[in-house]
């Protein structure tokens, strides 16, 4: 059986076990609220040294980091050292998105490297078979060719996948009646629907979700039903695509929990920040409480270079209102494929905006450290604070490179350090 069907039959298995004591809460609390399909835990039983990955209602806000190969770089070695600095820097989860040079190598690498929760979006690799292998275009992709994709991640370990399913015939007239500035930019959503359009049919992974599920379920993988129609600017936000796509969505997360599948939904994308907390609460009511795995979002399309912060922005709002994971941006985003210290930026600020999320969601042992940094900071104690910092490297190297004085506080009050001064007026 799969961990949601035990949890539906009122039984705590060695993953939920584990799950709660992650998490610090009541192993009933992941089993109840698995039964409920607000929790899942991400693991492939195929994923033999991975660490199962517990995201939903009442735990910690988890991060993902995306990397991933491209046409124009595809050197395995860089992917490597991107997933190590990703999970260095706290990274929860990491998705392989790569689209260039030896796609199942790099794959099978990152899975083999870490014991990290992994995502994937097998499309992809049913688009490259296609071209590689059958010297077909994308749109000559058969339904067997996209669901050998699919079942090739599963067999490698993959723990949870990205499949649009959401991407109708029906969804793309709403958007072109309506107009959008910016389309479609979610590439699996531009592949399906290009292969729709082509094809004069239905969106496969839509009218043959039966036997996704099928897959899926001998897996236990967890589907991350994927937003296509994801607004890729602030003026596409909330739109009728948007808000249809998610609509069904809700209806698959039904048939897919109903036939014993874990399901977590994606949202958008570019959102203004008046709408973050109005798209939490429509997912968390059209999907019944789905856990809501959300990239950024980004509250301005003006800051190349620096999305990692826009990302953060939104992420930390969207989490408080009930986002459960964050798919972090990095500051290349829209500019290039990202380095590893573009992975290592995109991750922190992600990590800032999950736990201060956290604080506000009242999530158990949140404010811990926060207070054990703050006594550190009284007494001075710079080890103390490296040691409970997001990035103690980066603190650890302003530290050092700053021209410290025997008065041990920082340069910026040096003996004039309020610290300092309120000690001793407190001896008096």
């Amino acid at each position: 059986m799969t961990q949601l069907e035990y949890a539906r039959r009122g039984v705590i298995t060695e993953k939920m076990q584990n799950a709660a004591a992650a998490e610090g809460v009541p192993a009933e609390f992941i089993r109840d609220g698995m039964a409920a399909g607000t929790i899942v835990i991400c693991h492939n039983n195929k994923h033999v040294n991975g660490t199962p990955l517990p995201v939903g209602t009442g735990l910690r806000t988890k991060i993902n980091a995306n990397i991933g190969s491209s046409s124009d770089d595809m050197n395995m070695e860089n992917e490597l050292e991107k997933a190590r600095i990703a999970v260095k820097y706290g990274a929860d989860a990491i998705m392989d998105l790569s689209t260039g040079g030896p796609v199942d190598e790099i794959r099978k690498a990152i899975i083999a490297e870490t014991s990290t929760c992994i995502g994937s979006v097998p499309l992809y690799q049913a688009a490259l078979d296609a071209v590689r292998n059958k010297n077909k275009a994308i749109v000559d992709m058969t339904v067997d060719d996209i669901f050998a994709g699919i079942v090739k991640h599963a067999e490698d370990g993959v723990d949870f996948i990205t499949v649009h399913c959401g991407v109708t015939r029906g969804t793309v007239e709403r958007m072109k009646n309506e107009g959008r500035l910016m389309d479609v930019v979610s590439r699996g959503g531009a592949f399906t629907i290009e292969w729709m359009s082509y094809n004069n049919k239905e969106n496969p992974l839509f009218e043959h979700f039966d036997k996704l599920l099928d897959i899926t379920k001998a897996y236990d993988m967890t589907l991350s039903l994927g937003d296509g129609f994801r607004p890729g600017c602030l003026a596409d936000a909330t739109d009728r695509a948007q808000i249809h796509e998610l609509i069904l969505l809700g209806e698959l997360t039904q048939r897919a929990q109903d036939a014993g599948v874990q399901v977590m939904i994606e949202g958008p994308g570019h959102v203004p920040l008046n709408q973050i907390q109005a798209n939490i609460q429509l997912q968390k009511r059209l999907c019944h409480g789905a856990p809501f795995y959300v990239l950024g979002p980004l509250v301005t399309d003006i800051a190349p270079g620096y999305d990692h912060i826009t990302c953060a922005i939104g992420g930390a709002i969207a989490a408080a209102a009930g986002a459960d994971f964050l798919c972090y941006v990095t500051p290349s985003e829209h500019l290039c494929l990202p380095n590893a210290q573009d992975v290592r930026d995109g991750v922190i600020a992600s990590r800032i905006a999950a736990h201060a999320a956290d604080i506000a969601k009242g999530v158990k042992g949140a404010m811990d450290k926060d207070i054990a940094m703050a006594k550190c900071r009284k007494k001075l104690d710079w080890e103390g604070q490296f040691a409970l910092a997001l990035d103690p490297d980066k603190a650890r190297e302003y530290r050092a490179n700053s021209p410290v004085a025997d008065h041990g506080a920082c340069t910026m009050c040096g003996e004039f350090c309020a610290y300092k001064l309120m000690d001793d007026a407190m001896k008096r």
